[in-house]
């Protein structure tokens, strides 16, 4: 990065200590020498024993290999980003990104604010995690920094304890403005990770140069690209982590099953649906791993139904897509559709056994060496097909898989598949020809998830199926010669979701 000296820069980044926010209209801190003196005195030493490297370490070093070869003579900066205001002091709750922990090992424990440097050497890069350190007892921080003090938001453990954690040399936050500022490598940045940062190394970049427009940024969108790309393929370490995350995902969809008495019983169903997944998963991980969606009725034919204030009815299908994150931030994501009597009507078992059809036709064909799409391809057949042989269709089921026509694309608008990991739609900032037209290798995890939706005022259907959204949803890892279904063990036949549904109701 070409830059003026540091004493020539901008202000100084503000990654040390924010403000606080105000909060004079609610609530005055102490501030008399009284008490400052009192509320500075008499504290232990906190025991911060020195941790054995978590079981992410070696998975997090392996990946900085990797990232680092990509990118020779480069400095790379990777924010874990900071807290999101929700409303005025409410912050939203806090989680890294997903690039940062994947190349830390760093999960729901992260310090906000933390910066990864990749430093260049002749033999790659040598990494320091930069972290904000704890202020101590005689510091107002402590009692007066509704943000980070530690009265306020808990205790932040020490670089020492971190880099004995993470298996990875920590500096403090505050020296990292130094290092920004150096002239000697290229600097590429991940932009969307820390909006503040990023506007101060554009400052920096900006110096010197008449034109704004100049800036160059084109290696901070190779370097994001790349980031996502790596995430393509897993190691033994992160699929188990999505293992983990599907088995406490099952456990989720039992407690529903379980209310499913009260859940019929309230004006709002939908949000019982919602908050028994939801504590599940905040027992067992970190929090769920996107927004979840419990659609009765009518509602699972809207995709992305997340507010969830609807009944949930007798007779109806309650369509339910959730996923638990763990602490270690990977997540699953799955969607069962149940009866909520325990038996499908004969419409619904029909249209439920065509997409369970889909499912299975599109697991068959996965194999290192398929292309992505090919996954696709084989669920929207039997979609074509069903749909066809239902007279829903103007033309044949042949002439709408043409790419021309899709009229069978009405009833599944949306994609079979997409990657799964850090993120729900992971390796999302790869590019289109490592992502949909890409090559299927051993080790990716993605999912497979045809569905059906008739909207209850859709007249090319038959009245009988008009409201009818029915969704499956499965995690699949792509093995040497295959696939394994990581969600296998959650009922998927129609006679098994009967069964589970009408044993497991409390």
């Amino acid at each position: 990065m070409d830059v003026m000296d540091a004493a020539d820069s901008p202000a100084a980044l503000p990654t040390t200590v924010p403000a606080p926010r105000a909060t004079a209209n609610r609530s005055t801190t102490p501030t008399s020498s009284t008490f400052v003196e009192w509320i500075s005195s008499g504290w232990a030493d906190p025991p911060q024993p020195l941790p054995e490297p978590r079981a992410s370490a070696a998975s997090a070093a392996a990946h900085r290999a990797a990232i680092s070869a990509l990118h020779p003579g480069e400095r790379l900066l990777i924010p874990a980003g900071r807290n999101s205001v929700r409303s005025n002091d409410t912050d939203y709750p806090y989680r890294a990104h997903s690039a940062f922990s994947h190349l830390t090992g760093w999960g729901a424990d992260t310090v906000a604010g933390s910066v990864l440097v990749l430093e260049p050497t002749d033999a790659g890069h040598d990494a320091v995690l930069y972290l904000r350190a704890p202020a101590g007892r005689h510091t107002d921080e402590f009692y007066a920094n509704p943000e980070i003090g530690e009265f306020w938001t808990g205790p932040r453990p020490s670089p020492a304890v971190v880099a004995a954690d993470l298996g990875l040399p920590t500096r403090d936050l505050a020296d990292l403005a130094a290092v920004i500022e150096k002239t000697d490598a290229a600097t590429r940045l991940l932009r969307d990770a820390d909006p503040e940062l990023t506007d101060h190394v554009d400052g920096l970049r900006l110096m010197g140069l008449d034109d704004p427009a100049e800036v160059d940024t084109d290696g901070d969108a190779t370097l994001a690209r790349d980031l996502s790309e790596l995430r393509f393929r897993k190691d033994a370490w992160e699929a188990e982590q999505v293992r983990l995350a599907v088995e406490a995902t099952r456990r989720g969809f039992d407690d529903v099953i379980a209310q499913l008495p009260r859940i019929l019983a309230h004006r709002r169903g939908e949000r019982l649906v919602e908050g028994a997944f939801n504590g599940r998963a905040r027992v067992e991980g970190n929090a769920v791993g996107y927004d979840t969606i419990a659609a009765s009725g009518p509602h699972a034919c809207i995709l992305h139904w997340t507010r969830n204030d609807g009944p949930v009815l007798p007779g109806d299908l309650v369509l339910i897509d959730a996923g638990v994150e763990l602490e270690s931030l990977y997540t699953a994501d799955i969607t069962r559709t149940l009866p909520v009597d325990g038996r499908f009507t004969e419409v619904q078992r029909r249209v439920y056994e065509a997409v369970l059809e889909a499912a299975d036709a599109a697991f068959e064909v996965v194999r290192p060496g398929i292309r992505f799409s090919d996954v696709h391809a084989a669920a929207m057949r039997v979609i074509a097909r069903r749909t066809a042989e239902w007279g829903m269709l103007p033309v044949s089921a042949e002439e709408s898989l043409h790419p021309d026509a899709g009229y069978h694309r009405r009833y599944m608008i949306h994609g079979t598949s997409h990657h799964l990991g850090l993120d729900v739609h992971d390796c999302a900032q790869a590019r289109r020809e490592f992502y949909r037209d890409g090559i299927v290798e051993e080790g990716m995890v993605f999912t497979i998830e045809p569905g059906l939706y008739f909207q209850p005022d859709d007249l090319t259907v038959p009245e009988e199926y008009r409201g009818i959204g029915i969704r499956i949803e499965d995690d699949i890892l792509v093995t040497a010669d295959g696939a394994e279904n990581l969600s296998a063990g959650i009922p998927r036949t129609a006679d098994a979701v009967e069964a589970w549904v009408l044993g497991g109701r409390s």
